[in-house]
């Protein structure tokens, strides 16, 4: 029997013995009425007592420092990886930085004077609209390529020019395209923009910096060539493609566009306050997306940003 129910049967007892007041004489019943009362009155403060202890005994304590079910052992959790793009951005920034660029860091939210004007972009120029470039509401861009940091670039270190040095300066950052998503094709991805000005700047330079980046990147020699291309913040312009090499399932022949290139447009030095009759630089830009598909064979953009971890625990 449990202390509760030894106490009930004490009060039980209580209440019959109660019951003899009634054969008691009228001067004595007063008395026995206190006495009684006051011993009723233990035993339900005891009960009470009792009944609280027991309950208390009866719930689990509680760990508070267990982050999960109380008292249940901590399960095995597997931790995550580190995302396939940011691995490969740190090695593109890696391999720009023992080539001595700078760092500039991008931004996901820009205006129409970075993204269009200080790029010598016309008045009516298609990318100017909206149905080819992401806006908010309060007229804001989200870049749709890392070409938008060129003239800030340029701005921060033309005092290493009018020191006699050199600007170099790669710039990662993420982009957005107002486009149909398909296999080779995403609306928010991955860019490096690259910069180079000095007083003998050449399209040659370029190509040697371009091959030498890709060649250390992949680790393997390259084959190179160029296309003519076009835009409005390089003249001339171009595009660079690579022979994919054999150990990459390239079967000879294979070429990949990897990047926009050219030289830097007289306006577009000219708009950074740098002469173009005494600086000239060229600037580059490509998908950090696209050097990871070659370089893992993947035949699916989307997959980089499917969220899918049976994809992303591979890596």
């Amino acid at each position: 029997m449990s202390d509760v129910e030894k106490l009930r049967a004490e009060l039980k007892a209580l209440n019959s013995e109660y019951a003899k007041i009634k054969t008691l004489p009228p001067e004595e019943r007063g008395e026995f009425g206190r006495t009684m009362n006051q011993k009723k009155q233990k035993l339900l403060a005891a009960i009470e007592q009792a009944e609280a202890e027991a309950e208390s005994s009866a719930v689990e304590a509680l760990d508070i420092s267990a982050p999960t079910a109380p008292n249940q052992p901590i399960p095995t959790v597997k931790r995550g990886t580190k995302h396939p793009l940011m691995t490969e951005l740190d090695r593109v920034i890696q391999v720009y930085s023992a080539m001595g660029f700078d760092v500039m860091e991008s931004r996901q939210l820009d205006d129409e004077f970075h993204m269009f004007d200080s790029l010598n972009f016309p008045i009516g120029h298609p990318a100017r609209d909206g149905y080819d470039t992401f806006r908010t509401a309060e007229g804001f861009i989200p870049p749709a390529h890392t070409s938008t940091m060129q003239h800030r670039a340029l701005k921060k270190y033309k005092s290493k020019l009018e020191q006699g040095g050199q600007i170099a300066v790669v710039i990662p950052g993420r982009v957005f395209r107002n486009e149909d998503v398909d296999t080779t094709h995403e609306h928010t991805f991955y860019q490096c923009e690259g910069v180079f000005v000095s007083k003998d700047a050449t399209m040659g330079q370029m190509f040697g910096v371009l091959k030498h980046f890709f060649e250390a990147y992949y680790g393997q020699k390259l084959k190179i060539k160029t296309q003519p291309g076009y835009f409005p913040f390089t003249e001339p312009s171009a595009e660079l493609l690579i022979e994919k090499p054999a150990s990459l399932g390239g079967k000879g022949g294979d070429w990949l566009e990897m990047l926009g290139c050219g030289m830097i447009h007289t306006n577009v030095l000219k708009i950074a306050g740098i002469d173009p009759e005494t600086y000239h630089g060229f600037a580059w830009g490509g998908g950090i997306d696209r050097l990871a598909m070659l370089k893992y064979g993947l035949n699916d953009v989307r997959y980089f940003e499917s969220g899918k971890l049976d994809f992303l625990e591979e890596f």
